[in-house]
């Protein structure tokens, strides 16, 4: 717990050149300040933050390099080891909590990041680490996060790279329309043709694919139908968890029982792919989870043209995801023969997978990701906590928290 009468409050430059979000946006400076009297907040200049540092501080914070005063920091992505200050709490997206000892799961996050370096420098400078991803209630749900924009950003690029891949029309990009309301006019103008998409997912970042979706002429249709029926309009059907995976088809599926015993279960989507143009994938995946397909399986989905991989695990649930991608080249191109990256050809499958799709709209999905902060976090770090900060603590004073303990295995490798 922060003392509130002692509360320096620091906000950290991102370093991704492609990093255009904040943990928080100037109105959010206004409220806290209104909450907290004694707050002092500093926000370290950058000139590629969505808002500008005269915004922030005609909100009432301060413009200064230096964040050592600070007592609370938080970040979006992974922060640079050599940045890092001893002693300090940081707020960040780690991206450390999925890896096992086998080393699997490192590589989510930002492309080049040592997580071995990262975790054994926060471990030598004393750091509190807490992770925004672990925030969650009693149910394993997310108090915050920036999935609904992943799902929203990530379903409009899908079907941009679906449109110039195959139907050979140039839809502009995300970060070209600049807002969401930009965003979903567009697609209210765009008029799809023939079209089967496959949705998965039924969590935050699913919502936004669904949100995204439903500003088209592209029909939800049941997942029997899907099967069963062929459309000559454009159609998409949305698999939940129970409708991905199964355990004992004789037994209704227990998400409880999925998330205690992930590899007991398997993909069944086998018959969905064969028809698919277009797989979204836009679920929660557990590296002991099943992947969405096999990829000796690929023959079988002759149809199946474009993935959108908005969850992008590398080498993860989708297994064709080879790496992640950057808005500055969201795609790549897949040989379905060979199971490796070729160069762009009709026979080859087109793959997105841009690693950080909510900094294409910086400003809506700030605004959203802080309005969480106000409400779900700083209360729990300077007033009592009801275990969701400390459940999401990495690490503490230097040590591992006994949750996060099988890191210690990680790191010794």
């Amino acid at each position: 717990m922060i003392d509130a009468n002692n509360f320096k409050l620091g906000i950290i430059r991102e370093t991704r050149l492609d990093e255009r979000r904040t943990p928080l946006i100037p109105d959010h400076i206004n409220k806290i300040k209104k909450i907290y009297e004694n707050v002092k907040i500093i926000i370290q200049p950058s000139k590629i933050r969505c808002f500008n540092n005269d915004e922030y501080e005609n909100a009432g914070a301060e413009i200064n390099e230096n964040l050592n005063e600070c007592n609370l920091i938080l970040g979006v992505k992974e922060i640079d080891s050599e940045l890092l200050i001893k002693d300090k709490t940081y707020l960040f997206f780690s991206h450390t909590s999925k890896i096992q000892s086998d080393n699997s799961a490192a590589v989510q996050g930002t492309p080049g990041m040592d997580k071995k370096e990262l975790l054994k420098t926060i471990l030598e400078k004393r750091i509190t680490l807490i992770d925004y991803e672990n925030i969650r209630d009693n149910n394993g749900a997310r108090y915050l996060g920036f999935g609904r924009f992943a799902g929203i950003v990530g379903c409009y690029n899908s079907l941009a790279l679906y449109e110039n891949f195959v139907k050979n029309f140039k839809m502009k990009r995300t970060f070209e329309l600049g807002h969401y309301n930009n965003l979903k006019n567009s697609l209210v103008n765009k008029k799809f043709s023939k079209i089967k998409i496959l949705v998965t997912g039924d969590g935050r970042v699913n919502r936004g694919v669904l949100e995204m979706l439903n500003h088209t002429n592209i029909t939800e249709i049941s997942k029997e139908d899907y099967l069963l029926k062929n459309y000559d309009i454009p159609v998409f059907c949305n698999l939940k968890t129970a409708d991905y995976v199964t355990f004992d088809s004789k037994k209704s599926f227990d998400l409880q029982h999925f998330i205690n015993y992930p590899k007991k279960y398997r993909s069944k989507t086998h018959e969905f792919l064969k028809s698919t143009n277009l797989l979204i994938s836009a679920h929660y995946w557990d590296p002991n989870s099943p992947k969405i397909f096999e990829l000796k399986n690929l023959k079988d989905y002759s149809s199946l043209k474009v993935i959108g991989d908005i969850t992008c695990d590398i080498n993860g649930s989708i297994p064709t995801t080879l790496k992640s991608t950057s808005i500055e080249n969201p795609y790549f191109y897949y040989d379905k023969n060979n199971f490796s990256e070729c160069k762009l050809s009709l026979n080859a499958l087109a793959i997105m997978a841009v690693d950080n799709l909510p900094s294409e709209l910086p400003r809506d999905s700030s605004t959203e990701f802080g309005d969480g902060i106000l409400k779900e976090v700083l209360p729990y770090i300077i007033g009592p906590d009801d275990k969701r900060i400390d459940s999401a603590t990495i690490t503490k004073n230097g040590f591992f928290q006994p949750k996060y303990s099988y890191l210690e295995n990680y790191i010794k490798k």
